[in-house]
């Protein structure tokens, strides 16, 4: 199985220090093990930030159940509205570490939608993924869920599943799905089951898997559901489609393609920044805007 991104899938501090390494006159099995550190380090890293930046923003940690997978869940119920909740989805993490070699833990290392829900006054939802967040070991979970069958059936049913537990448990009647790059795909692909969904929000989501993979030459993301082969979601949810002006991973033209022809129930704006860059300095415009088309 070939890999998706390689070294682009992990952190600037870990990829530094492999080139640093492979540029070492150190013995090999000595580089050899000091890769091995260096990545386990990076690997204990990812659940540290994600805790470190929850206990900051005084988020409550919980386990959800789905079905059949269990999820870690952050949530601040904050003041204000006792009726809409906003949603966030994390984005792929890393799959792989090398082009052919595939990750023990996907765990984003840098999570982006974390840091933007920690930003939100509005009571929100954190939903993790199967198998993310310390639970890649826990019973049900291989490899494939987070590499070619990371938005298949299997997961989205059981992100569903849980979402709509949550709901149950909270009474929250009105849901805004915010999903940052893949938790774009899989925010498309739960707004269509669920009727609570008033709105959609991704942010550089590649929402044409196949176009995405063809582009970047990567492994077809066989078993994966493909928000580009759905049909239309309901206009009763309003969509919001971010993108970055510079963003080479999932480019403008990518996302207006997979949308289709244009839909004035459909908004795509593009902002300065690429992939990874600036979402938190836009996060309060994009709340704004969110509040307009979803008062």
């Amino acid at each position: 199985m070939r890999d998706n991104k390689g070294l682009r899938g992990l952190d600037d501090s870990s990829t530094g220090v492999l080139r640093m390494l492979a540029r070492s006159p150190l013995p090999l099995g000595v580089v050899v093990l000091l890769c091995c550190t260096a990545l386990l380090g990076a690997c204990a890293e990812q659940a540290v930030n994600a805790e470190h930046l929850a206990a900051r923003a005084g988020l409550e940690k919980r386990l959800l159940h789905g079905e059949p997978f269990e999820h870690v869940i952050y949530f601040n119920p904050a003041s204000g509205s006792k009726t809409t909740l906003h949603v966030y989805l994390s984005g792929d993490g890393t799959p792989w570490i090398t082009r052919t070699r595939i990750a023990a833990d996907p765990t984003p290392r840098n999570p982006i939608a974390l840091r933007l829900m920690a930003m939100d006054p509005s009571p929100s939802l954190f939903l993790g993924r199967p198998c993310y967040h310390g639970l890649a070991h826990a019973n049900g979970c291989d490899a494939s869920l987070w590499t070619s069958a990371r938005y298949s059936e299997a997961v989205v049913a059981s992100m569903s599943a849980a979402l709509r537990s949550f709901v149950s448990q909270t009474g929250y009647r009105n849901l805004v799905l915010i999903g940052y790059s893949g938790g774009g795909v899989l925010a498309w692909l739960i707004a269509e089951r669920l009727p609570e969904v008033r709105m959609l929000v991704s942010i550089d989501a590649n929402l044409d898997i196949d176009a995405w993979t063809t582009r970047h030459g990567y492994s077809p993301l066989t078993g994966s559901l493909n928000p580009a082969r759905r049909p239309p979601l309901p206009t009763t949810i309003a969509q919001l489609h971010l993108v970055g002006e510079a963003d080479q991973n999932v480019p403008p033209s990518l996302v207006r393609a997979a949308l289709g022809p244009p839909d004035p129930h459909i908004v795509v704006a593009a902002r300065p920044g690429d992939h990874r860059c600036c979402w938190e300095g836009l996060w309060p415009g994009v709340l704004a805007d969110i509040r307009r088309m979803n008062p």
